[in-house]
């Protein structure tokens, strides 16, 4: 069963996006542009870049314009001494698609992304199709110890080893071994499923202006406690937006546990768990990932941005009424969302 599910996915003739650049607000962004059709915005992790979604990029590009951004301080884009918090991203995602003439999309969001596509359709509700959550970031505070870790002054200071020559190759070795060591990402019991990832992103980190655009951009969602900020006080605003979660049951960057949350939190989403796929279901299983993610295009609408709707869930405010019947997690919800160390998006 694995061995069907690993199968890597035929190559797309002439269909691999070029990169691109636009300057907005004096910034070089970079992003990756394909297709032709309606909108998709996918939106990568915290210290990744656009090449994470080299491999689904030319299927979706059969039926959709696709652009895939480096957001700022990521991959190719500037990095420069900037606001790296989600609603800062969001910003620059509404101001990335007006330069490209682009009124509404469908988002999606992995990790930090899926926080930023979260952020994104608060803030601009109107420009929004869908939304596609992928082991969304803003749930609640659990997250890896690494990146806790990251997030503390000591480790800052170690980062910077990554400087050194050697270093790079090093830790690449080092997620190889990790890989082999642990079986194939769908081995079942592998514990350290997403370490090689983890890995590899921050052996991408060696530039001085890249880590301190990575660590700013982890100082805005995450302390020593875990992540800091939650949309669960305001998921009921999704009501009438198609939301589809998907995460890995075996994520062990941010649990499986936070996809069931925000399932409960948002009224008419879908959820889909990976069995056996870790943090970056789409490069675990990417057959699986675009089957989930065209049938969710293909059985959905958008609906007309209603401001009237929107101004009577904002009197309202959170109510338990959608959140599910299940008690423990109703329960559950509201405890996150009441939590005092947490802080709203």
């Amino acid at each position: 069963m694995y061995a069907t599910r690993m199968r890597r996915l035929r190559p797309v003739p002439d269909a691999q996006p070029q990169m691109m650049f636009r300057t907005i607000h004096g910034y070089r962004r970079a992003f990756r542009m394909t297709g032709e059709g309606p909108a998709l915005l996918l939106l990568h992790g915290i210290g990744d870049n656009s090449s994470t979604w080299t491999e689904v990029i030319p299927h979706l590009a059969e039926n959709f314009t696709v652009i895939a951004p480096d957001l700022l301080g990521h991959g190719r884009s500037d990095k420069p001494r900037a606001d790296y918090s989600i609603a800062a991203y969001a910003n620059g995602m509404r101001d990335l698609l007006s330069a490209l003439g682009i009124d509404h999309a469908t988002v999606i969001g992995h990790s930090l992304g899926g926080g930023v596509a979260m952020q994104f359709a608060y803030q601009f509700p109107q420009m929004v199709d869908r939304l596609i959550l992928v082991s969304a970031g803003g749930v609640t505070k659990d997250v890896h110890p690494l990146l806790r870790l990251a997030a503390t002054p000591i480790v800052n200071e170690a980062l910077k080893l990554l400087r050194l020559p050697g270093a790079v190759p090093v830790m690449r070795w080092a997620g190889t071994l990790l890989t082999r060591l642990h079986g194939t990402p769908l081995r079942p019991g592998a514990v350290l499923h997403d370490t090689p990832d983890l890995v590899r992103i921050l052996a991408d980190l060696p530039d001085p202006t890249a880590h301190e655009a990575y660590l700013r951009t982890l100082r805005a969602v995450v302390d020593w406690r875990g992540q800091m900020v939650t949309i669960l006080d305001r998921c009921y605003l999704t009501e009438s937006v198609p939301v589809q979660l998907i995460w890995g049951d075996r994520d062990t960057v941010i649990p499986v546990s936070h996809a069931h949350l925000a399932h409960a939190a948002m009224p008419g989403s879908r959820l889909e768990i990976f069995e056996g796929a870790g943090h970056f279901p789409f490069r675990d299983d990417p057959m699986r990932f675009l089957h989930t993610v065209e049938k969710f295009l293909s059985d959905t609408r958008p609906l007309p941005f209603d401001e009237t709707r929107w101004r009577q869930l904002l009197s309202t405010g959170t109510a338990e009424k959608p959140i599910t019947t299940d008690p423990s997690m109703r329960t559950a919800v509201l405890d996150a969302v009441g939590s005092n160390q947490r802080s709203a998006t």
